[in-house]
């Protein structure tokens, strides 16, 4: 019999059971109309509601138990809202937001992935028209680097605290988040071509490829894992001739994103550094309201990855059915693609889904409407397309 897909359905706080619903209607509606492999179960963790109950986020066995699905559909994490009821439970952010970590750590989620692309009718933040062709893939690493959480505080809530927060890199995952930048950057000229919208990239030499790769760093100031990417994108870049490489400084390539965001293809960056220069993307790109985001890992099919939005719990609006859901339902398709490598139903489904939110998105550009009104629109379209 063929494999059947499993996913773990996390909601978690504030909006997340509100958009997570919609991605699980459209889902419901694939799998019935295409017949997919596709099963699903929704946990009440992690989430505020959970550790009210329980003392903590999620079980203690909750990796063991998530380890057991092919994929994790995440709504957000954080404040539960309504921000109108001030005796709401909340908790601080390095407890609410801890199962995030736990979960990327655990399951070696080495990358995490976010596409910036302006889709017609996504806001345009910036005044350029050039704006319009923004079309980066930043790639984040997931597993080390600033968010190790090694370090500590001494003498805590005295004059004489000293806290300290270390920094870890190996050569290891450099090497490995810098390939898959490489890898991407080609499957992406390759896909480029199929549709024949071809892109190009000045080498340093003179040369033109049609794909790109930058890497950022901080290396004037923080010189040891700055200058080992350095090295090991040097190095790399020797096996991939036909990939432009460039470097920039996460300080410069903030100010590049907002000047001249199109010069981008594929973005590589260290674990914090990424983290801003994400979110930075997913604003150029329509905002936070419809960027999805993926972590992955690539090398071992056993380990579930996570899909999740990048807005948060919005708690100001929780529980209004006020939330748009278009980010949810783009990350809803990019874990159908991503299951989709072994089962071409999945992948085809995740392109279904995809642009069915896209045409919503492009037709309704600018109108205000609800959670489930965008979710009936879309499922709409699905419908239609067969």
């Amino acid at each position: 019999m063929p494999k059947t897909f499993r996913i773990a359905v996390t909601p978690g706080d504030g909006i997340g059971p509100e958009v997570v619903a919609e991605a699980v209607r459209c889902l419901e509606l694939l799998k019935s109309r295409h017949n997919l492999p596709l099963d699903w179960t929704s946990l009440p963790w992690p989430s505020h509601a959970w550790h009210e109950e329980h003392g903590e986020s999620m079980p203690s066995d909750a990796l063991e138990q998530l380890k057991a699905y092919d994929a994790i559909l995440l709504g957000a994490l954080g404040d539960p809202g309504p921000v109108s009821n001030p005796d709401r439970y909340l908790l601080p952010d390095s407890i609410s937001l801890a199962p995030l970590l736990d979960m990327r750590k655990g399951f070696d989620q080495w990358v995490c992935e976010r596409p910036a692309r302006l889709l017609p009718g996504a806001r345009q933040y910036l005044a350029d028209d050039r704006a319009k062709d923004i079309d980066m893939l930043v790639i984040r690493e997931n597993s080390e680097g600033e968010y190790v959480s090694q370090g500590g505080r001494l003498r805590k809530g005295t004059p004489d605290e000293v806290a300290t927060q270390m920094e870890v890199f190996t050569r290891h995952a450099t090497d490995r988040i810098i390939r898959y930048g490489f890898e991407q950057a080609r499957k992406r000229a390759s896909d480029r071509a199929a549709e024949g919208s071809p892109r190009q990239f000045k080498t340093l030499d003179g040369k033109t490829c049609e794909s790109q790769v930058c890497i950022i760093t901080k290396r004037n100031a923080l010189r040891h894992w700055g200058d080992m990417y350095s090295e090991a994108f040097e190095e790399m870049a020797k096996e991939y001739p036909d990939v432009a490489t460039h470097h920039e400084l996460v300080d410069a390539a903030c100010m590049k994103f907002v000047q001249c965001p199109w010069a981008f293809d594929v973005v590589v960056a260290s674990n914090l550094q990424g983290d801003i220069l994400t979110d930075l993307a997913a604003v150029l790109s329509g905002g936070m309201g419809v960027a999805p985001s993926c972590n992955l890992n690539p090398d071992d099919p056993d380990m579930p990855s996570m899909f999740e939005p990048t807005h948060g719990s919005a708690p100001d609006i929780a529980g209004e059915g006020l939330a748009d859901p278009t980010a949810m339902l783009f990350t809803a398709a990019r874990m159908l693609e991503w299951l989709g490598r072994q089962e071409p139903s999945l992948d085809a489904a995740g392109k279904a889904l995809y642009d069915a939110v896209a045409a919503d998105l492009a037709e309704n550009s600018g109108s205000q409407r609800g959670t489930r009104e965008i979710g009936d629109a879309v499922c709409s379209r699905i419908k239609q397309a067969g």
